[in-house]
């Protein structure tokens, strides 16, 4: 085994003695932390790897912070002008997942890198702490490795605010394979639903 199965078998065992004490000194480290930092290196150097950061010069990694919880719904006193239906408060979930939303925030603030993927670093009774892997794509290390340069496209720009990195696609309900794929044809199952739904009356007919 190499070293990196070594450290991906850590991180799988988080109850473990040395994890549970990691996580501890690093919660700390984190909690004193702006909510938006670039870091040195990645805390999970096999995961890093594992979803695109390669140790070379354009990739950057910020570690953001997102507080933890369900989606309050913003309303006036808790008064709903509404349907019964309508009127829960306190118990719902936002349909994004606080990666998705981390990744949002890093996006915003630094505007001139791409965001490649993140995953999870730790979290506390309040916090989530992701790592962002960000790409410069106008760096001539970017931009002559045909591995990568597809991000440099001016398509890729603010992929994390359209729901298309990975935490991004989940959060829209894209990752079925097998038979239930199909509810899903034509990029949504919104998509496939009116496709389906619609009446089509063509002219030649």
């Amino acid at each position: 085994m190499g070293a990196y199965k070594y450290l991906e078998e850590m991180w799988r065992k988080k109850q473990s003695d040395v994890m549970r004490f990691l996580a501890r000194l690093r919660n700390w480290e984190f909690r004193q932390l702006p909510a938006v930092h670039r870091c040195s290196k990645p805390t999970r150097p096999d995961k890093a790897r594992k979803v695109g950061y390669k140790a070379k010069q354009g990739y950057v990694i910020y570690r953001v912070r997102v507080r933890r919880g369900g989606r309050k719904r913003p309303v006036h006193k808790g008064q709903v002008y509404g349907k019964p239906v309508n009127q829960g408060i306190t118990q719902l979930k936002p349909t994004r997942n606080l990666r998705s939303v981390a990744e949002e925030r890093v996006g915003r603030k630094i505007g001139g890198l791409r965001i490649l993927n993140s995953y999870w670093v730790n979290e506390d009774s309040t916090y989530k702490y992701y790592e962002v892997i960000m790409i410069d794509t106008a760096h001539n290390a970017i931009r002559n490795d045909a591995r990568i340069n597809w991000i440099c496209n001016a398509t890729h720009k603010h992929r994390e605010l359209r729901g298309l990195t990975s935490a991004g696609r989940s959060g829209r309900g894209l990752r079925k394979r097998g038979h239930r794929r199909n509810g899903i044809i034509g990029g949504s199952a919104s998509a496939a639903w009116k496709r389906r739904n619609t009446l089509k009356l063509r002219r030649y007919r």
